[in-house]
């Protein structure tokens, strides 16, 4: 009898962690029905983030909350509230930037204009109802505004040369000429989720690695580049630590409101009990939308391939796309959706049908005999 741990990520914008384990676990069963399944659908701080915690955590509450979303709009979404313990009186607040400032929420991108300021709101509506601790993620950014809208919506200033705002989101980081933080709430116990450990500027930095991904380009990067730069000059922030770079600079400004970087998907994996899990197991399958060259770096898949190995488990691998430049020799076999479906648009149209093949192509080639 395989004992099978599904752990996949979220595909995101298709499919959520928890539906993709599901249909991993339909496809295996196809082919080896004598197979038990553990379920343990993962996030690494970016879509998803909430959603683990609020399965994972008894008595956990969605709360409500209206911000400006990166679009420009305000949108509705929530934050999650955990019940109150020893060290956290008040309650943990968990606020994910995918559900108030994601990519996922535009309909097209603006590398320019988006922004966290509705993060930043929905910080700032956690800690009006008066929690103790607050754990954030921060991954799946629609922005590379160095975090400024967040920290504005937390009582930061950010000044042109004439003392005037500037212009929320990218668009405005080269015209701060000065900061003012005097107005900065003070932070609680904070723990930041980050599924990168890029630094702030430069070569690795979140305009050159991410700022393509949102929609900048050739000399928009180097300007955003700069401009980062410049930004953690006047917030006296060293651009070259680890994580600071993620979510478009997002991880850099909540290291200055006083915050903690931690591995995202370790935090995420600790809760739900993960090596626990695997510890028991013949066979983990993880996966996420698309396996790249980033997915090395601190990612689900990667951390996953490393818990199974080091329990003597099967590492597998279901991707809704797998690059060139990737690295799957983490994994004794791999599938990929765009390639069983033959085509990215079909894969993306019907996740769940395509990730039951896979699972079913993944018994297939781990238990060979049947």
């Amino acid at each position: 009898m395989t004992r099978v741990v599904l752990a996949p990520d979220s595909f995101k914008g298709t499919i959520t962690a928890a539906d993709a384990a599901a249909s991993l676990a339909e496809g295996w069963a196809s082919v080896d029905p004598a197979a038990t399944f553990v379920h343990r659908p993962m996030a690494d701080g970016g879509e998803g983030t909430v959603a683990a915690f609020e399965a994972a955590v008894p008595g956990a509450r969605r709360v409500p909350v209206v911000v400006d979303g990166p679009a420009g709009s305000r949108i509705d979404t929530s934050w999650l509230l955990l019940p109150p313990t020893t060290d956290a009186p008040g309650g943990t607040a968990v606020v994910d930037l995918a559900s108030t400032s994601g990519i996922e929420l535009l309909d097209e991108l603006r590398p320019w204009d988006a922004d966290t300021t509705g993060f930043g709101q929905a910080i700032a509506a956690a800690l009006d109802h008066g929690v103790s601790r607050l754990v954030v993620g921060i991954g799946s950014s629609a922005s590379t505004d160095g975090g400024t809208g967040m920290l504005a919506a937390l009582g930061a200033r950010f000044l042109d040369a004439a003392g005037a705002p500037v212009a929320r989101g990218a668009r405005g980081l080269a015209d701060i000429a000065s900061v003012d933080l005097t107005g900065l709430r003070t932070a609680p116990d904070v723990r930041v989720l980050t599924d990168v450990t890029n630094p702030l500027v430069g070569p690795r930095g979140a305009a050159a690695v991410f700022g393509p991904q949102k929609g900048l380009a050739d000399d928009g990067i180097t300007q955003v580049d700069a401009a980062l730069a410049h930004l953690a000059e006047l917030l006296a922030l060293d651009p070259a630590l680890a994580g600071t770079g993620a979510a478009g600079g997002t991880g850099g400004a909540l290291v200055v409101w006083g915050a903690t970087l931690a591995p995202g998907a370790a935090e995420v994996a600790e809760l739900i009990g993960l090596a626990d899990a695997i510890a028991d197991a013949d066979v983990v399958i993880t996966g996420e939308g698309s396996y790249d060259g980033q997915s090395g770096d601190g990612k689900v898949p990667s951390f996953i391939a490393g818990l199974a190995s080091a329990a003597g488990a099967t590492a597998l691998l279901a991707a809704g796309r797998i690059t060139d430049d990737s690295d799957t020799a983490l994994f004794a076999a791999s599938a990929s959706l765009t390639e069983i479906a033959g085509s990215s648009d079909a894969a993306l149209a019907e996740p769940a049908r395509w990730l039951r093949d896979a699972g079913a192509m993944l018994a297939r080639n781990h238990l060979p005999q049947r």
